[in-house]
């Protein structure tokens, strides 16, 4: 059985669709084992979006082939297109957006959980992702828009990748909070 972390972020707190949300793993046998609503400061976020300059660079480039794939010019929307200035942008705003309301952390298991969630939650970009998961059921926000707006995309939930970072994860949100929180 493996364990894995979703983050039910602000943006689906305000929108009402944490019932939803957790009805869907559920539905499928993931087991909650841990649940809280936290509000957190910008120091733990800004250890769950590492500041690691091969992640900054991975998520500038998914922003910047965004922009290629419309035929958008992002140098005229953040005044550059250098992959890492682009990736640290996003940053900023993924560390404002999760800090700007309450997020539910959750811990949940079961056979093939990470994989199993990742399936559930749809892409990262909503407007990617498949109809019947998460994202692509409630929300259709893109890279291309969110940049422009100077803001992060707003995809509702997090959810760890691999094993390594799950347990990364889960070790931040669960049991090292606390010391994060004040």
């Amino acid at each position: 059985m493996e364990r894995t972390l979703v983050l039910i972020k602000p943006d689906a707190f305000k929108r009402g669709l944490v019932g939803k949300i957790i009805t869907r793993f559920e539905r499928v046998g993931l087991r909650v084992e841990e649940m809280k609503i936290v509000k957190v400061t910008t120091k733990i976020v800004g250890q769950h979006y590492p500041d690691d300059k091969n992640w900054i660079r991975s998520v500038g480039k998914k922003t910047l082939d965004t922009y290629q794939k419309y035929n958008l010019n992002i140098a005229e929307d953040l005044g550059t297109d250098d992959v890492l200035e682009v990736g640290n942008l996003v940053r900023k705003w993924l560390i404002q957006q999760i800090t700007s309301g309450p997020i539910i952390a959750i811990i949940l298991s079961g056979n093939h959980a990470i994989e199993v969630v990742r399936k559930i939650v749809g892409n990262t970009v909503p407007l990617f992702a498949e109809l019947g998961t998460i994202r692509g059921d409630f929300s259709i926000d893109s890279p291309d828009l969110s940049t422009k707006e100077k803001r992060a995309l707003q995809n509702l939930v997090h959810a760890s990748s691999t094993i390594e970072e799950a347990k990364r994860e889960i070790s931040l949100w669960f049991e090292k909070v606390e010391n994060l929180l004040s």
